[in-house]
Parts: structure tokens; C-alpha cells; sequence
């Protein structure tokens, strides 16, 4: 298994670094035991889970923002 450093992603192009962090956050979210959330992270997110279920339209697809972040290079 080949070892890369932080230094090495900073070759690889905005796309294929997205991937990267994609890849690495599924695997850390196969593992949701191993995050342990601090009470002002718990805090956080349950306030924006409140905002999005008082208007669940305010905020953008995944698709749409990943559009916008691609188009944008």
C-alpha cells in the first residue's frame, strides 16, 4: 500500500481532491461511533437541523453545490 503525504494531494487537481475528501469521509462515516461530538458541536447541529426542518427549501442538492464548486475553477 502506497503511503501519500498532505504534501501529495496538493498535485492532484480540485476534483480529484473533492473525491479524495469524499473517500475519506465515507469511510470515517461508516464508523459514526468513532465521532464523538463535543455539547457546542451537538449544539450546532441541532440548531441548523431546527432551522432546516422550520424551512426545509433554503438550502441547495449536494448535485447543485458540487455544480457550482466544479464550475467555478
Amino acid at each position: 500500500m502506497k503511503h501519500i503525504t498532505a504534501t501529495d494531494t496538493l498535485e492532484l487537481s480540485v476534483p480529484e481532491r473533492i473525491q479524495l475528501v469524499e473517500d475519506i469521509w465515507d469511510t470515517i462515516s461508516n464508523e459514526p461511533e468513532a465521532v464523538k461530538l463535543s455539547h457546542e458541536e451537538k449544539k450546532i447541529i441541532d440548531e441548523r437541523l431546527e432551522a432546516y426542518h422550520r424551512n426545509p427549501t433554503l438550502g441547495a442538492p449536494w448535485k447543485d453545490v458540487y455544480k457550482r464548486i466544479v464550475s467555478k475553477q
